[in-house]
């Protein structure tokens, strides 16, 4: 699946332009590597980091979901992993 597609059915963008937008501007990495391509090809278990505000979002990739449905649902589609819990190991 395309990374602004899944960005925008799990939820962090509201529209899907806006996560086009977003990864155009080399703001997000895929499994530790810059793109700036909104068609990089995601799978479960790759790693996305992005900064939201002024919260910088780790999650792993859990599965890709057939369609933009509704919060609860979005949830599942992702693991929130703590950037800060991953250094004190």
């Amino acid at each position: 699946m395309r990374l602004d597609k899944w960005l925008w059915h799990a939820r962090f963008f509201k529209t899907r332009s806006l996560a086009t937008r977003y990864i155009e501007k080399a703001r997000c990495r895929v499994d530790g590597r810059v793109t700036d391509k909104p068609h990089a090809a995601i799978a479960p278990g790759m790693v996305l980091t992005f900064a939201l505000g002024p919260r910088v979002r780790v999650v792993k990739v859990v599965a890709l979901g057939e369609r933009r449905g509704p919060a609860p649902e979005a949830q599942t589609l992702y693991e929130e992993i703590d950037p800060a819990g991953r250094d004190q190991g």
